[in-house]
């Protein structure tokens, strides 16, 4: 284990600095700073090495939790990655994005502040490639089967990754101009700078991995077409159709989901030229949802010179610590304080939105009451109505399931009663060679399962070409996880 008596010494958590707040606002880049070296130390020694390591179950990679701080804490970087890596093809992604499930299952969570597993494994991961130990591994072997994946967010990226190095040749279609899926268009560069994205893509291109850009399904070519070209296909197109709320006043301009102001505001970072783009400056906004693509819309707002920012929650505020009926080691539902809320805003909860008010077609306001439980459910209390000005109104209310356009014309794809592809303990839809991995067979989940559903599903698709594979199967669709969906 790491320091024997470490979780006796130094009882705090050190977290990763963050840039100051009137500083960051003025540019894209990553909120966090790196930490130094020796508050790594501490906070890996701090691992308990326990005899039944939850952190394993919380993780839904079975990351190697304790090996890897132990590891670290003796200075062994190379050793570190190589376990990090064991189980995990993008640590760099999930230790900037994840919501560290593990951390709530941490067994020193119990009695004191949990191991800091999320910062460690994203210093790993950066020593790693500070010290140009992340290179191609290439295939033993190659085999003659060929296999398409279709989306290239992290669940499509962790199965071509594992395909290539099984010996497949593999092609990653992807319908934008470039790869990454959610981690390009999507995920604001204060959270993540796409210079992450692309040398871990760098990497998969000299591994032999195959990127094709601006091809959809359904349009630029045919599931026909695909399912004649290659062995095996990968669906992993994630699940992508948002939320909506249609409440009077929807059609009014100055509406807009989420998504599309952060993937405008993504293209610009990147140097892009975005026509009629969704501009927050000097604009009051109101975003309705308080999960992280909310607070995405938040920071991204407060960059762009928004007047004002408020976020709307249907919902009770979250209890600040662990509540009785979510004990260890569940992931627990806390109110939880991001960079962004930090840079500044409004939150308000029990709040029902009743209707968009606007003048000649534009957006003026929002009107909303108080939230009232009731045994039909949540509904907005009589006589608490009042308006909130607003420009501009963001709906980060999650999203539904995946697009159906592109698959209906093909018999042997359907759907389930959630709306996401239906799929067998195998990943296998009911068309033999045909898979599903990440939100599009499991519905809006975690980075973290995506990634562990796109190596789970790359080694079924190996079994189903080979007759056997030697490739890890962490996860099946039927897993459950102590962390909630």
């Amino acid at each position: 284990m790491a320091d024997p008596r470490g979780f006796l010494k130094v009882r705090e958590r050190e977290t990763q600095p963050r840039r100051p707040v009137p500083v960051r606002i003025k540019d894209w880049k990553e909120v966090y700073e790196r930490q130094n070296d020796g508050a790594l130390t501490r906070q890996a020694g701090r691992c308990m090495d326990c005899g039944v390591p939850f952190c394993h179950q919380g993780c839904p990679l079975g990351n190697l939790i304790p090996e890897w701080n132990d590891l670290m804490w003796r200075g062994n970087t190379a050793g570190a990655s190589e376990r990090l890596h064991a189980t995990n093809n993008f640590p760099e992604f999930t230790g900037r994005l994840c919501p560290a499930p593990c951390e709530s299952s941490c067994v020193l969570g119990i009695n004191q502040p949990a191991v800091t597993i999320k910062q460690i494994e994203v210093e790993i991961a950066e020593h790693a490639f500070d010290d140009d130990l992340v290179t191609p591994i290439m295939p033993v072997r190659h085999t003659d089967q060929t296999v398409a994946v279709v989306g290239s967010g992290p669940a499509g990226l962790a199965a071509a990754q594992q395909l290539t190095r099984a010996g497949h040749t593999v092609a990653v279609y992807e319908r934008d101009d470039k790869i990454g899926g959610l981690l390009r268009y999507g995920i604001p560069d204060f959270k993540m700078e796409k210079e992450v994205l692309d040398r871990r893509l760098a990497q998969m291109s000299a591994e032999g991995t195959r990127f094709r850009t601006n091809v959809e399904l359904g349009k630029d070519i045919s599931w026909k077409q695909l399912r004649g070209r290659y062995d095996a296909i990968v669906i992993a197109t994630g699940s992508t159709v948002p939320r909506d709320l249609p409440i009077p006043g929807r059609s009014l301009e100055g509406v807009h989901f989420a998504m599309d102001y952060l993937v405008q505001a993504n293209r610009v970072v990147a140097g892009e030229e975005v026509e009629n783009q969704i501009d927050a400056k000097g604009k009051h906004v109101v975003i309705l949802g308080g999960g992280d693509t909310g607070a995405d819309c938040i920071g991204t707002a407060h960059r762009q010179g928004a007047a004002s920012v408020t976020t709307l929650a249907i919902g009770k505020q979250p209890p600040s610590e662990r509540p009785a009926h979510q004990p260890w080691p569940m992931f627990p539902t806390l109110f939880e304080v991001a960079s962004a809320h930090e840079e500044g805003g409004e939150r308000t909860y029990l709040a029902s939105t009743v209707e968009y008010i606007g003048e000649n077609g534009k957006l003026t306001g929002v009107k909303v009451a108080e939230t009232e439980y009731t045994p039909e459910g949540r509904v907005p209390k009589a006589g608490t109505e009042r308006v909130i000005p607003a420009d501009l109104v963001f709906l980060a209310l999650g999203f539904t399931g995946p697009e159906k356009a592109g698959l209906d014309d093909s018999p042997s794809v359907t759907f389930d009663g959630r709306g996401n592809i239906a799929r067998d303990d195998d990943f296998m839809t009911g068309q033999p060679g045909v898979f599903v991995a990440g939100d599009a067979g499991r519905g809006q989940s975690l980075i973290v399962w995506a990634i562990a559903e796109g190596r789970a599903a790359a080694s079924k698709v190996d079994e189903y070409l080979q007759g056997s594979t030697r490739l890890p199967a962490p996860v099946r669709p039927t897993d459950v996880s102590i962390a909630p969906m």
